[in-house]
């Protein structure tokens, strides 16, 4: 995916003026910026006008859609203080993503927060019974919620930490069910 769009208005021309000043025609301006590959004499030619590197005309975009999957994995906290919004904020953001990029790694996010969810709802049901069958006077399900509020810290801190130096998740499942 090109940013043609992006730094043609960072330097305020119109479509029709890059394309003059570019040497290429109006229609192939607007296709390009409607996502058609670029490449060869007409990414030079684009570059140039531009007044920037071929390079650059790429490197924007990624910069952009690593900022939405770091937000996606971010939402997952507000699980801390809303029931099921570590599943409901990631699944809007991811909804509403039009990349493919953040649509897949929202989706792995989702995923992993629905079986980290399931497990907590399992053992929150557990608790009362196993506290009866074995005389525990200390409330468990405390420690469970506080070991579960942890886990999913460690897990968007290390995730976080995972898209800013490799592009991916560091922890996802291995099964994709979304």
């Amino acid at each position: 995916m090109n940013n043609v769009k992006y730094w043609r208005e960072k330097i305020n021309l119109t479509q029709n003026e890059l394309a003059e000043k570019s040497g290429v025609s109006l229609r192939t301006v607007q296709r390009i910026e409607a996502g058609s590959p670029l490449k060869g004499f007409t990414l030079n030619s684009i570059a140039k006008a531009l007044g920037t590197n071929p390079e650059n005309i790429f490197a924007k975009k990624e910069a952009e859609s690593i900022e939405r999957a770091k937000l996606i994995n971010l939402s997952v906290l507000l699980g801390l203080i809303i029931p099921f919004g570590g599943i409901i904020f990631p699944f809007i953001l991811t909804s509403k993503t039009k990349d493919n990029f953040n649509k897949q790694i929202g989706k792995k996010i989702i995923e992993l927060q629905i079986v980290l969810t399931f497990l907590l709802s399992v053992f929150l049901i557990l608790v009362p019974f196993i506290q009866k069958e074995f005389q525990i006077k200390k409330p468990l399900f405390i420690y469970g919620l506080i070991a579960f509020l942890v886990v999913k810290l460690i897990i968007v801190i290390l995730n976080g930490i995972s898209l800013n130096k490799t592009k991916k998740l560091s922890i996802e499942l291995k099964i994709n069910f979304l």
